[in-house]
């Protein structure tokens, strides 16, 4: 079981949470739940509501997705990945299931207590629009690649 200190400084290690004053961690720490997830187990599915976002804080899981030819992982995520922020912040079902690789710790943080931290520190929401932006960019790029490979087998 880690300590609040501990859960401070891994969350400063998070690049979101890296610019904001150690006491609004302690804090953010504090109102936060840790929880266990065993090898394979769902964090969370695709079409879940979004009440929380979780920090990674040892081990790894697999961002999946539901295609017509059934789940499709598209990314792997470790210590100090920031998931389930979509669905928070633009109140739509999640996007992915997120379902542990390797025994999984996280760190559960509420809809309101992240959302207060984004009104309180407007630095922290551009780096949230720096990290949607980018993983759109990756995603736009790999679409793109795809419809590529797709039309030169069609020729």
């Amino acid at each position: 079981m880690s300590s609040l200190s501990e859960e401070v400084d891994m969350l400063r290690r998070v690049p979101l949470f890296a610019q904001i004053e150690p006491s609004k961690l302690k804090l953010l720490a504090f109102t936060s739940e840790r929880l266990a997830f065993d090898e394979n187990q769902d964090v969370f599915r695709q079409g879940d509501e979004g009440d929380a976002a979780y920090v990674i804080m040892q081990g790894s899981a697999d961002v999946v997705v539901n295609t017509p030819k059934g789940e499709t992982v598209v990314a792997v995520l470790s210590d100090n990945a920031f998931i389930g922020e979509i669905a928070i912040l633009c109140d739509v079902p999640r996007t992915a299931t997120i379902r542990a690789k390797s025994d999984l710790q996280t760190l559960k943080i509420k809809k309101e207590d992240f959302l207060g931290l984004v009104k309180e520190f407007p630095d922290m929401a551009i780096e949230v629009m720096r990290e949607l932006a980018a993983r759109l960019g990756k995603t736009t790029a790999e679409l793109s690649q795809v419809r590529q490979q797709l039309s030169a087998k069609g020729s």
